[in-house]
């Protein structure tokens, strides 16, 4: 075994979605649609909020860095992917692909906690709106975005530290439409007891806090409402947290198929088709979610649209 061990495999073969070259086109087509209005849409989203001085508050300064944090996402996998579909078996360097798996978990990563921080942003904004300046500061708000992006790269370390400390000496195909953490486990020769419990348990712990926040933070805002008594007034104040709570139920009820149902649950199959909703559909959704969903959005998208149309 200790010769075998001794082989060293200098890179992985990503089978991707599908081997069939006529699924492959029609397949390439979709996506790459689907990576273009991904990128337009939350780069509108960024130059929107960016551009619009009614726009500068705590929450648009979140969903701004949430819009950055989905194109590096959705980048981070679909390039690779759709090389996949014009041609057989991706060839990256363990170098290459322990890079995309950190660019993912970092992305993804900040994606939880930016979530949480706007959860947090809704809760001081109905339950406390008279302590919101203080509370939201400029300050308090940079604190948060930072600590979501440390997060990520903490969490990312985790994974890449993991996948880097094994050894891989026989098969090199990945079957996936990215290197994953699990499926580059399976390829390993070493003893992964240890090694893969470590990335679960720090993903793990990550989702069970930002999704105690966003609980927690949901639960005041509910008991808030049901105390106000006219129902315009009800309406008005949970019409603000629709889209934020629209875009966490998309993302966590996709990761926690991934990251908390046991393994034995699903296939590979069903891990391919869910992982593809969350680091490809749902990049392209959120834009849709926070603009038709959102009055301030539509409004000063009208009103950019308006001045730039009469200048």
């Amino acid at each position: 075994m200790g010769t075998e061990n001794n082989t060293t495999v200098t890179e992985f073969i990503i089978l991707g979605l599908t081997e069939d070259t006529t699924i492959g086109v029609i397949l390439f087509i979709v996506f790459l649609g689907i990576y273009v209005v991904t990128l337009m849409g939350n780069i509108s989203i960024i130059v929107l909020i960016q551009s619009s001085p009614q726009l500068h508050t705590p929450m648009y300064h979140f969903l701004c860095h949430l819009a950055f944090v989905d194109i590096g996402y959705s980048s981070s996998v679909t390039p690779v992917m759709l090389m996949g579909f014009l041609r057989k078996g991706i060839s990256l360097p363990i170098a290459g692909c322990a890079t995309q798996l950190c660019s993912v978990v970092i992305f993804g990563t900040s994606e939880c906690f930016l979530l949480a921080a706007m959860a947090y942003d809704r809760y001081v904004a109905v339950c406390s709106p008279l302590l919101y300046s203080s509370h939201m500061s400029p300050r308090i708000c940079v604190l948060l975005v930072g600590m979501s992006y440390l997060g990520g790269c903490v969490n990312a370390w985790t994974f890449t530290g993991c996948l880097l400390s094994l050894s891989f000496c026989g098969p090199n195909k990945v079957n996936h439409f990215f290197c994953d953490f699990s499926p580059l486990l399976k390829l390993s020769c070493s003893d992964i007891s240890i090694i893969e419990v470590i990335p679960s348990v720090s993903s793990g712990s990550i989702i069970v806090v930002t999704v105690f926040v966003i609980s927690l933070s949901y639960i005041c805002i509910l008991i808030t409402i049901l105390k106000i008594r006219s129902a315009e007034g009800r309406h008005k104040a949970f019409s603000t947290c629709t889209s934020h709570l629209t875009a966490v139920t998309l993302f966590y009820g996709t990761i926690t198929f991934i990251y908390v149902l046991p393994k034995s649950s699903y296939s590979t199959e069903q891990n391919k088709v869910v992982s593809l909703f969350y680091t490809v559909a749902i990049p392209m959704l959120n834009p849709l979610i926070y603009s038709l969903r959102n009055k301030e959005v539509k409004q000063a998208m009208s009103k950019l649209m308006t001045t730039h149309w009469w200048s």
